[in-house]
Parts: C-alpha cells; sequence; structure tokens
C-alpha cells in the first residue's frame, strides 16, 4: 500500500496529508515575506481559487495572521478590505459548494483580482493566468504560485523587472508532494507519525528548500524559478558524477 499516496488514515494515510499544499504555501509565503524584511501577520492577501490549495492557503495564511481581502473560485470573485472572516467562508462553502452568495464580502471583477495592491498574492487555481498583458499591472509584492505554471513564461522577466517576488509553482507548492514522500516514509517502516511531526518535518523541509532555491538565485543573478530548476540540476548532476555515467 506504499505505492499510493494521500491515502485515507485508515488505508496507511499520512496525518496532515490534506493541508500540506497549502501548509507548503504558508512557509513560502511566509519565507518570502522575511526575505522582503517585512512580516506575514498583518500583511494584504488575495486568493484566485478555494479548492484544497487555495482554502487550506487562505485558512493557514489567516491564522498566522495575515488579511485575506479579495479571493475568487469558479463561480464568484469577492472582496473586502477590511479582511474576509476565512473561517466563516469556508463554512459557506461547506454549505453551498462556492464562495458566491457569502454575505461577509461584495462581488467585484475578477479580472480585478490578479491587479490588487496586496502584499501576497496567492493564484491557486489553474495555468496561465499572469500572462505577459496581466504581469505589468500586477501590484503584489510577493506571488506565491500555488497552481500549477499560474504565470506565463512571457510573464516572467516582467515580473521580476518590476520587483515582484514569485515564489515558483515547483516550490510554493511543494508541501504535497513533500508530505506523499512522508507518507511513503510512514508506510515502509510501518510507523506511523502524529501530525504534529508531520507539519514540524514539513517546515523543516519547505524552509530548506526555500533556503536552497533562493540561495541560488543570488549565486546566478536569476531568477528565482530557474533558481529552483538549477537546484534540482545540481542534485541530479552531483548523484550521476557519484554513481558514474553510464553509456
Amino acid at each position: 500500500h506504499g505505492v499510493v499516496t494521500g491515502k485515507p488514515i485508515a488505508l496507511g494515510g499520512s496525518m496532515g496529508r490534506v493541508e500540506a499544499t497549502g501548509r507548503g504555501v504558508l512557509i513560502s509565503a511566509r519565507e518570502a515575506m522575511q526575505r522582503l524584511g517585512k512580516p506575514l501577520a498583518g500583511a494584504s492577501l488575495a486568493v484566485q481559487g478555494f479548492g484544497n490549495v487555495g482554502s487550506q492557503s487562505a485558512r493557514l495564511l489567516h491564522e498566522a495572521g495575515a488579511r485575506m481581502v479579495a479571493v475568487g473560485d469558479q463561480r464568484a470573485t469577492l472582496r473586502n478590505d477590511r479582511g474576509i472572516d476565512v473561517h466563516a467562508l469556508l463554512k459557506h462553502v461547506a454549505e453551498h459548494k462556492t464562495i458566491a452568495g457569502f454575505k461577509g464580502a461584495e462581488p467585484m471583477d475578477p479580472a480585478e483580482l490578479l491587479t490588487l495592491p496586496v502584499d501576497v498574492l496567492v493564484p491557486a487555481a489553474t495555468d496561465n493566468v499572469i500572462t505577459e498583458a496581466i504581469a505589468p499591472k500586477v501590484r503584489a509584492k510577493v506571488v506565491v504560485e500555488g497552481a500549477n505554471g499560474p504565470t506565463s513564461p512571457e510573464a516572467d522577466p516582467i515580473l521580476l523587472a518590476n520587483g515582484v517576488l514569485v515564489v515558483p509553482d515547483i516550490l510554493a507548492n511543494a508541501g504535497g508532494v513533500t508530505a506523499s514522500y512522508f507518507e511513503w516514509v510512514q508506510n515502509r517502516a510501518g510507523f506511523y507519525w502524529r501530525e504534529r511531526e508531520v507539519n514540524e518535518r514539513l517546515v523543516e523541509y519547505m524552509t530548506h528548500a526555500f533556503q536552497a532555491v533562493f540561495a541560488a538565485t543570488d549565486k546566478y543573478k536569476t531568477n528565482p524559478r530557474i533558481g529552483a530548476y538549477l537546484v534540482a540540476l545540481e542534485r541530479v548532476a552531483q548523484a550521476m558524477q557519484y554513481r558514474g555515467f553510464y553509456a
């Protein structure tokens, strides 16, 4: 049963797996804000997408003190500059399967969510939402890519030139696959960790990964996405060197 991850607890799944991707987004956002010399507590936040990744990210960032001012799903986009009560929103979604109709915020134009002047923007819906046309309008200080590929290749250099710190998907949403690795390890050992242990290990792994990516980014004077690829390639090259090359 160790070949499949994300299993129910009763079938050998891991505690903390459901929240893991969102927790990785939280850790990435916190580290990115620290890199800018700013605290996460009190930071303004916009989240695009309110599925598992978006909702868990919103909840965990809210509990860390961030103020979510805008959120969107497939049916609605809402804004409240004073801050949206994420726990109340989660209760609403559990009952109605959408954020539409939530009374704690006002409807807004979905196209405006990505360009709000917030501290942290989490695109957690789908790919290619920050395009070459949208990128010049992005006013967030930090973009934490909860979705896979939300920034187009043409948009990346524009964000970099405008001083937007992008935590790339390969890093930002790696909390889920890291927890899947934890699940595999627990299956192999036949010994299961408490949720607190899973979360503590996830913080350790994600923080180390963030530091490695941005060390490469600084060393090679490139953007964080290329920095992440360089870390990966260096690890592969090192492993090949130690094991030997085979024709």
